[in-house]
């Protein structure tokens, strides 16, 4: 499954990310993984929650991001959730039709039993068709 919480930048999005990551901790059986662009949230996130800087790994495309990702999830079989901060940059989809990358999330989440909560800095209205179902919170 995968989730959105969009909006223009500088509207909130990180915060109800990293709100939403600490409660879902709480209740979570197994692991929580949260992707950034950098380590600065580090002290944010509940300690159980494992926190990757993307910016360390030298991903230059969309297809590299995915490669990432299945990486991740190939190492933790017990993966629940995995939140993911400027969508958009971590995915090297700035510029760029994220309708490929997010059907491909949509297939992982569901093979896998994984849950994919994407910060995504563009208004719902200009968020592809597939993916508009997905919003849960538009700030």
């Amino acid at each position: 499954m995968v989730q959105i919480i969009s909006g223009a930048k500088g509207k909130g999005k990180t915060k109800y990310l990293l709100d939403m990551a600490n409660t879902a901790v709480k209740e979570s059986k197994g692991s929580i993984v949260y992707l950034d662009k950098s380590s600065k949230h580090m002290y944010e996130l509940n300690n159980r929650i494992r926190l990757i800087n993307v910016q360390e790994y030298p991903i230059t495309s969309s297809e590299g991001f995915i490669g990432f990702i299945c990486g991740i999830i190939c190492q933790d079989h017990d993966l629940e959730q995995m939140y993911l901060d400027s969508f958009l940059k971590l995915a090297c989809l700035e510029g760029e039709s994220m309708e490929e990358t997010y059907k491909t999330l949509e297939a992982l989440g569901k093979k896998h039993h994984i849950t994919f909560v994407l910060s995504v800095s563009m208004n719902k209205d200009a968020l592809p068709e597939c993916a508009k179902e997905s919003v849960v919170v538009s700030l």
